[in-house]
Parts: structure tokens; C-alpha cells; sequence
């Protein structure tokens, strides 16, 4: 019998019988369950978006130090324009390509199951509303303890059996 998807995403998968058009899909990546595919699908967004920040990071340390004033001769003036533009332009491709992972993680975003995320986030406040709720029952009774013990000692009347 086969498996129960638990979500809804989409994993490429090579019929067995297939020959054309191979793409080198690995068995272990068929294999996964739908949680261990989609964390490895964020551990890919993160990589990809911790590379273009490093370029980004690494652009600029560039550019700070080819800011140097000093003492330079022309030659060394025109390399130094040249080392800045192209920085410039590897930060700006890393720019565009944040701006794109951007908008990919936005339009996943649109178009996942919102009813599913709406529907652990109601069942989430429930619990917590639940446990809210038994919290405040909790420190009410205690509350009543601490004040009842109190009052209870002090009016009690003294009984005291003479023998």
C-alpha cells in the first residue's frame, strides 16, 4: 500500500520505465518524506541567500578599501575604477538575485495551502486559550487558599476540651 503524502508539494519523480530525458534525479531524494524533502528545500533557499549576502558583504569591504586616497598614478587609478565597477556590478547581480528569491518566497507563500496554515494557527490559539484558561483557574484556587486559611484560623472559635 502506498504512503499517505503529507503535504502538498510537488517532488520530480522519474517513472521507472522512463529513458528519456533523464535528469539524474537520485533515489534518496524520492525516498525522503515530505518533511525531511521540504527542509532540505530550505536548507537550499538559505544557502542560496547566505552566497548572495556574502557577495553583497564582500563587495563592499572591496569597495571600502579601493577608496583609498593617496598617492597613485594614473595606471593605478584606472585599475582601481575598473575593480570598483565590477564589484558594482556582482553586487548588483546579488541584489537582483535576493530580489528574486524574494519574490519566489512570496508567490510560495501565496499560493500554499492557506487553509491548512489557517487552520493550525486556529487550532494553535485554541490549545493556548485552553491552557490559559486552566492557568487561571489554577491561580484562582490558589489565591482563594492563601486568603481562606487566614480567615478561617482567625474566626474559629477556640474550642478547647476541659478535662
Amino acid at each position: 500500500m502506498a504512503e499517505v503524502p503529507q503535504t502538498d508539494v510537488s517532488r520530480p519523480s522519474a517513472l521507472p520505465t522512463a529513458t528519456l530525458l533523464q535528469r539524474g534525479i537520485s533515489q534518496a531524494l524520492v525516498d525522503q518524506n515530505s518533511a525531511e524533502y521540504l527542509d532540505t528545500i530550505e536548507e537550499e533557499w538559505n544557502k542560496k541567500v547566505d552566497a548572495e549576502v556574502e557577495t553583497l558583504v564582500d563587495g563592499m569591504v572591496d569597495l571600502v578599501s579601493l577608496a583609498s586616497i593617496g598617492d597613485k598614478d594614473k595606471f593605478r587609478i584606472a585599475q582601481e575604477s575598473f575593480q570598483a565597477q565590477s564589484r558594482a556590478e556582482a553586487m548588483i547581480r546579488a541584489a537582483n538575485s535576493l530580489l528574486s528569491i524574494t519574490h519566489s518566497m512570496k508567490l510560495l507563500l501565496l499560493l500554499s495551502d492557506e487553509a491548512q496554515i489557517a487552520h493550525r494557527r486556529d487550532a494553535e490559539v485554541k490549545v493556548i486559550q485552553q491552557e490559559k484558561e486552566s492557568c487561571k483557574e489554577q491561580v484562582s484556587s490558589l489565591l482563594d487558599e492563601l486568603l481562606r486559611r487566614p480567615s478561617k484560623s482567625a474566626n474559629k472559635p477556640m474550642t478547647g476540651s476541659s478535662t
